[in-house]
């Protein structure tokens, strides 16, 4: 089998490091509530290997790269329909997984938060992800309220999923080696169905606060509201980097009595 070619538009660059990759399969740990798991982007499969040598999931790759995909299924033949030659943020979820399902990989990071955002919308379907990302996404992810870091996706998916910061990884462990460290972090699903909150709203309101962070809530909050509907509660005088998961659940059911 020739090697794979890395191709800079696809945001590829293959992990080289076994123990690394090891570490990553170990760290899908909830397999009390999934027996699926997807890869993204396995290109040459070096995840792959250790994902298959597990006997409690049943392993499914994608890739949008034909020239893995031929790669892969010359490797794995054994996978048959279980590899899958397409894109991932296009995939059906339901017509694959008629249960919950983890995802794990090494991802490309051009497409970051496009995966993080495709996971958020089948919250109720991923119990479960292990990923490597740009250790700047990786942390904007895992970072609490009041840091320069926090933001909308941080937010966003600390409002359904426990998540942890893992492990960095050095460049010199990638081939080619990308300019930027990474991070590997885990998502796990929290027991939160719903919000306590209209959820649409929710969303408006936190991404109108982040889109304009400098400012107070009273005034970001102005694509949302009128300002001459806000009263005086103490959430329009602070900004939204100030603002736990659980106060934005407070700030939008406020908003919504005032609207």
């Amino acid at each position: 089998m020739s090697l794979v070619k890395a191709k800079k538009h696809l945001g590829q660059h293959f992990l080289t490091d076994k123990g690394i990759a090891n570490r990553i399969v170990e760290s899908l740990v909830s397999t009390d509530k999934y027996k699926q798991v997807l890869e993204v982007g396995p290109g040459m499969g070096i995840l792959s290997d250790f994902l298959l040598q597990r006997q409690d999931l049943e392993t499914y790759l994608i890739d949008i790269d034909t020239e893995s995909f031929h790669f892969l299924n010359e490797k794995y033949p054994q996978l048959g329909e279980r590899l899958i030659n397409g894109d991932f943020l296009k995939l059906d979820f339901d017509a694959i997984f008629p249960d919950q399902f983890a995802i794990i990989g090494n991802f490309p990071y051009n497409i970051s938060s496009q995966i993080l955002f495709k996971i958020l919308d089948n919250r109720n379907k991923v119990v479960e992800m292990v990923g490597m990302f740009q250790k700047e996404v990786a942390q904007r992810c895992a970072s609490p309220s009041g840091t320069k870091e926090y933001g909308i996706l941080s937010v966003f998916l600390q409002a359904y999923y426990k998540i942890e910061y893992l492990f960095t990884v050095k460049p010199g462990t990638f081939n080619p080696p990308p300019k930027v460290n990474s991070a590997v972090i885990r998502l796990t699903r929290n027991d939160i169905e719903h919000l306590d909150c209209d959820e649409k709203l929710f969303w408006r309101v936190v991404k109108a606060g982040f889109n304009q962070r400098r400012k107070t809530l009273r005034n970001a909050l102005s694509a949302v509201m009128p300002r001459d509907k806000m009263d005086e509660h103490i959430y329009f005088e602070k900004r939204a980097e100030q603002l736990t998961v659980a106060d934005f659940v407070a700030l939008t059911q406020h908003v919504s009595a005032l609207i």
